[in-house]
């Protein structure tokens, strides 16, 4: 008599019950572009926000930017559902959770001091809401990803943090919670993460730690934050670049990494991670690359994913205002008419 399969662990089962509940995966129509955004992401904190350089009200100024240009019409803008404490409880333990109760331990993981002195009420309301906002976006655009061949969210990417710590502007680990999402509700398992913002992604490579089903190509600066030696040991291919990397040079690296990348894994969705401090003149990424150079690799990784017929997810992580995604006509048309399919 043939056995059984063995019953999910609780732990796994209760994680795979409250994706299985969540609200966060919208029917969208057809009339809908696969562009998430709404304009609770962007941050206006009593003029807070502007002592950190990461530019928090960054989002709404690039889809009004993409808007003007002709590039999107605001009507076909996907608008997403904040992500509850049962969504967030996917990846993120009760415990950490409960510590973001505390405005001094949001203020050290946005880095803006002053936090800790504003009742958490408000911090909540007016900081963490925008954050949760942009994890259901995240969330939501791997879905689209998969009926629409790519998607992008104007927004998310906080590649720093993970289950149980935040740090560097990031509270919620909105890669390892579309990632799991994926895995239960899209029956996929291999994902994907190109991560190419100018920072090592070290909460998402911690909460993969030896997980099979998820390949790390992260491409960043080795000389600046985090510094995460112990996260490192998790990248399954890593590229680390010095200070004052420029355009050429970089582009010649990503293109080995990314013909690597395709000879060792064959992934069922890319979530690419598509910071743009890599530009020239970034306060934070150090490295050299013109705006010309951020819209090549953007293409080169859109190209990397349509000529294998492997859907995308696009994120915006730490984005200049000179955003890659919408400005160069040839990336438009790359991504353009319904992507892969």
């Amino acid at each position: 008599m043939a056995s059984s399969p063995p019953a999910p662990a609780p732990a796994e089962a209760l994680r795979r019950n409250r994706i299985l509940s969540s609200k966060l995966y919208l029917d969208v129509p057809s009339s809908k572009a696969p562009l998430v955004y709404s304009p609770g992401y962007d941050i206006a904190f009593m003029g807070m926000e502007k002592l950190h350089p990461f530019d928090s009200a960054k989002w709404g100024r690039i889809c009004k930017f993409l808007t003007k240009e002709g590039y999107l019409q605001k009507n076909r803008v996907v608008e997403p559902l904040e992500a509850t404490k049962e969504d967030l409880l996917v990846v993120h333990t009760e415990a950490y959770l409960n510590s973001l109760k505390s405005s001094f331990r949001v203020a050290a993981i946005v880095e803006v001091p002053p936090v800790a002195l504003i009742p958490n009420w408000i911090v909540q309301r007016k900081l963490l809401y925008p954050f949760r906002k942009q994890v259901g976006g995240s969330i939501l655009s791997s879905k689209l990803a998969l009926e629409r061949g790519w998607a992008i969210n104007v927004g998310g990417g906080f590649h720093h943090c993970s289950a149980e710590e935040g740090g560097g502007f990031c509270a919620y680990a909105d890669i390892s919670l579309c990632i799991q999402f994926a895995f239960v509700r899209l029956n996929i398992s291999r994902v994907m993460i190109i991560d190419l913002d100018a920072h090592q992604g070290n909460g998402h490579e911690k909460d993969f730690a030896n997980d099979e089903r998820v390949y790390i190509l992260d491409m960043y600066n080795a000389g600046i934050y985090p510094f995460d030696f112990a996260a490192k040991r998790y990248i399954d291919q890593k590229v680390e670049l010095a200070s004052g990397t420029k355009t050429d040079e970089y582009l010649e690296q990503l293109d080995k990494a990314l013909e690597i990348s395709k000879r060792r894994f064959q992934p069922q969705l890319i979530v690419y991670n598509a910071g743009t401090d890599i530009l020239d003149g970034d306060p934070l990424g150090r490295l050299k690359i013109s705006p010309e150079g951020v819209v090549i690799r953007d293409e080169k990784v859109f190209r990397f994913a349509k000529d294998q017929n492997i859907p995308l997810l696009m994120l915006t992580s730490g984005t200049s205002l000179v955003l890659s995604l919408g400005p160069g006509e040839r990336l438009a048309a790359l991504v353009g008419g319904g992507g892969h399919r």
